[in-house]
């Protein structure tokens, strides 16, 4: 008998989720990893877990850096989604700067109409509604949700879209205003929810979104910032195709420290944003051509990059259990899910990770099943050291847990560069 050799094809290549062309050129990959805002119970630990590749792609036509979707955002964003924005004190604190920035500038008041996308808890509309301005929070995760509207807040509880936005704007009115923090990034259908913006705002009204800058995460090495629920990772060239694709036009643009370095975008319908053009938009665009961020070039390297951070990471973490030295890491975060599950790491060598979350406290980290306990943990084992798993907040963990020094403790941060705080 003879033996028949089954051909096989390779799989066609993943599409970017803008401009449909082929995803071929690799900018980091990550391995296989669990959604890093899937927290897990006790009885999760007893059941497989699921994993999906973390492998992200640069666009050569649009520059788009992206994930191909491999899990929907019900899957991600789940009812019980435990990331509430105001356990953050410094969060919290830059929403209310910014309302009161935005309600002068754009002269909101009673009359106005003010629609936040990813509301989450009400952290910042709690400031519009202060200030006697009507709002509407659009915000799928129903825990979340429910926290707003302890506050007061009208919420949603949808995925925002096109269909969305068209009704909203039947039944509501346009949007003078239309916030967007940190939610850009996690919508797997990018132009119809951009679509939906244009669609539910006013013809004199304005979008305000934020996101971390691609530019500062490739040269501040941020690749922990890479998860599942980041589909999307933007230049402001590759948001300014995406946003005049809808009929939208950036008209200024703000530099943020957030998130390592993020940007606030002003955009309005094409005929409303030309008047209002910032020279700001096009002195950032200037940076990011001299960077060289239109080149493919640009983005080689980041890979090594990435692997030297977690090989410094984990040699570090066994010189100290080698030593008899106790690390400890504080602060739950997505991003650290990333890097502790890129480097492998294990309760043998981070046996706990404390978090002011309630919502997350008694729960285990994704991939390394480490688990979560409540700050005082640290009092009560006294660690040699503290692993600051979200850098970008390092300074307000530091100030709040300042006591871990009382014994000789210290703080670490391994992005951009391992890094040990001796005093």
């Amino acid at each position: 008998m003879t033996e028949r050799t089954r051909e096989t094809t390779a799989p066609p290549p993943p599409t970017c989720r803008h401009c449909g062309a082929p995803l071929r050129d690799v900018f980091v990959d990550l391995g296989h990893q669990p959604p890093s805002n899937a927290y897990l119970t006790a009885a999760d630990l007893e059941r497989p877990e699921i994993t999906y590749p973390l492998k992200a792609y640069v666009c050569r036509e649009c520059l788009l850096v992206q994930l191909p979707a491999h899990a929907g955002a019900e899957e991600l964003f789940t009812p019980d989604y435990a990331y509430f924005s105001s356990v953050s004190r410094t969060w919290v604190e830059h929403a209310r700067r910014y309302v009161a920035e935005v309600t002068e500038r754009y002269r909101l008041g009673p009359d106005s109409f003010v629609v936040e996308l990813a509301s989450n808890d009400g952290y910042l509309l709690q400031f519009v509604k202060e200030r006697g301005i009507p709002c509407l929070g659009i915000e799928p995760t129903h825990a979340t949700a429910e926290a707003a509207r302890s506050r007061g807040i009208e919420t949603l509880e949808e995925f925002f879209g096109l269909t969305l936005g068209q009704r909203l704007a039947e039944e509501r009115g346009q949007a003078d205003l239309i916030v967007a923090n940190n939610v850009l990034a996690h919508v797997p259908d990018l132009n119809d929810f951009v679509a939906g913006i244009a669609s539910l705002l006013a013809p004199e009204g304005v979008a305000t979104l934020e996101f971390p800058h691609l530019l500062r995460l490739i040269l501040g090495r941020q690749f922990d910032t890479i998860y599942h629920e980041h589909y999307s990772y933007f230049s402001l060239h590759a948001a300014r195709r995406v946003f005049r694709h809808a009929g939208l036009e950036i008209f200024d643009v703000e530099e943020l420290p957030t998130h390592g370095g993020s940007l606030r975008i002003h955009a309005a319908l094409a005929a409303a944003a030309e008047a209002r053009m910032s020279e700001r938009v096009a002195a950032l665009l200037e940076e990011e051509r001299r960077a060289g961020i239109l080149e493919m070039d640009f983005y080689a390297g980041f890979q090594a990059q990435a692997e030297k951070i977690k090989n410094d990471l984990l040699t570090f973490l066994l010189e100290q259990k080698g030593k008899g030295a106790t690390v400890a890491a504080y602060g739950a975060a997505a991003k650290g899910n990333t890097l502790l599950n890129f480097a492998g790491v294990k309760t043998d060598l981070l046996p706990f990770v404390c978090d002011a979350a309630p919502s997350k406290q008694g729960r285990f980290l994704p991939g390394s099943h480490i688990p979560i306990l409540p700050p005082e943990e640290l009092l009560e084992r006294r660690p040699d050291h503290v692993l600051i798993l979200p850098w970008n907040i390092r300074g307000e963990i530091m100030e709040a847990q300042a006591h871990v020094r009382d014994w000789g403790g210290r703080f670490v941060v391994a992005v951009p560069e391992l890094k040990v705080f001796r005093t």
